[in-house]
């Protein structure tokens, strides 16, 4: 699909999207297309490996998705939304119990991190969420962090879901993406109207020791392994289960009216347009109000029918969820959006709002297709990472 250059947060965008590339794999189906990550086991072992290495040391390295600061302005107030269709919505899955500790009682075990190697190398982040799905293995996340901004790849490398991540920590495990799924007009125009994204991962893997082996065994094990002083060691990974069983499922919600109150979460880490630097990205963070009852613009991003929310976060929240009807006790609420730019409305050079494309029949439609796709296992029962 075809993909230009776009600055990622702008009139409210800090982030980016889509580079210029051509690709066959993706295709679209009613406005849906579908992109391959990690295509089989063999490759998502791979990319678990590259972020089990010494230890966690590449999530603890990366930073949030870039962004060029001098692109947060003022969003333009249009008129009043009316859904286009009949409101709809898919229930939530109950969160496990788990022994970990949570940061804050009010931040669901289904937001986290997503990780991924950019086109210059370097190792990044954005928000996310587990979302409900037949399978229970669905991250909801922004479409800028899905697809490469600067490169002429079509996909971020090495692209994984951390829930609950905290400074290089994974206490549900990694989730490598398999498959993503977004708006076809997003895919190939760029049209931040769609900037959404639902990635279907593999079950979950966690670190589970390290064993000394022979120089034989060393050399079969197909897993994430490592020598040093004439002594061989595997890095013995298990299998975390399915996302959805370890730590729930947001519920999601379309055609829903403008205006309604919302609880937003994410992990800000970049500084303000001004320089301050009021966040640290190390934890998650909320915001709640009422959505804007009118639509808000940015036509440099082909935004037209965005809504906003006061929320002075900064990018690294990007790809978080909104969630409709939060439950704090239940930690469970409906995905009606998902941070996609950054905006300064009373021209301060601070962040005050944040915008998310509305979520109407077509989001639905991507999200139909993606809430059905079945994934698996890569950890064997021996500790190895299947070939």
């Amino acid at each position: 699909m075809k993909r230009i250059l776009l600055p990622a947060g702008g009139a409210l965008m800090a982030t980016g999207l889509l580079a210029a590339g051509v690709s066959g794999a993706a295709h679209a189906d009613r406005g849906i297309s579908r992109d391959p990550m990690a295509r089989n086991s063999t490759e998502a072992a791979s990319v678990a490996s590259f972020w089990l290495a010494s230890n966690g040391a590449a999530l603890r390295s990366a930073t949030q998705y870039t962004w060029d600061s001098k692109d947060v302005r003022k969003v333009v107030s249009k008129g009043g939304h009316s859904p286009g269709g009949r409101p709809g919505t898919t229930a939530p899955s109950g969160e496990s119990k788990s022994t970990a500790t949570a940061q804050n009682v009010n931040i669901p075990k289904t937001v986290g991190k997503v990780f991924f190697v950019d086109a210059a190398g370097d190792f990044r982040w954005c928000s996310a969420a587990s979302i409900q799905s037949n399978y229970r293995n669905l991250v909801s996340t922004a479409g800028h962090c899905v697809y490469d901004t600067d490169g002429d790849k079509e996909l971020l490398g090495n692209w994984v879901f951390v829930p609950g991540y905290y400074q290089g920590k994974a206490p549900f495990g990694i989730y490598v993406g398999k498959q993503a799924f977004t708006h076809y007009d997003f895919d190939t125009y760029e049209d931040y109207d769609r900037d959404y994204a639902f990635v279907t991962v593999y079950s979950g893997i966690l670190a589970n020791g390290v064993k000394q082996v022979d120089r034989r065994d060393y050399q079969r094990f197909s897993g994430p392994k490592r020598s040093w002083g004439g002594r061989y060691y595997l890095l013995l990974s298990k299998d975390a289960g399915r996302l959805g069983d370890n730590v729930g499922g947001q519920g999601f919600a379309w055609n829903q009216p403008a205006g309604r109150p919302v609880r937003a979460f994410g992990y800000p880490a970049a500084p303000h347009p001004d320089g301050d630097k009021a966040y640290t990205g190390v934890t998650p963070k909320d915001c709640y109000g009422r959505t804007t009852a009118k639509t808000v613009g940015a036509p440099w991003l082909k935004i037209q029918e965005h809504l906003g929310l006061k929320c002075a976060v900064t990018p690294g929240y990007d790809g978080g969820p909104w969630l409709l009807n939060y439950s704090n006790s239940k930690r469970l609420g409906y995905v009606n959006g998902t941070t996609s730019t950054f905006a300064d409305q009373d021209a301060n050079d601070r962040v005050d709002h944040i915008t998310s494309p509305y979520f109407d029949g077509e989001t639905a439609a991507v999200y139909d297709a993606a809430k059905n796709m079945w994934t698996g296992k890569i950890v064997g029962p021996n500790g190895e990472l299947y070939k």
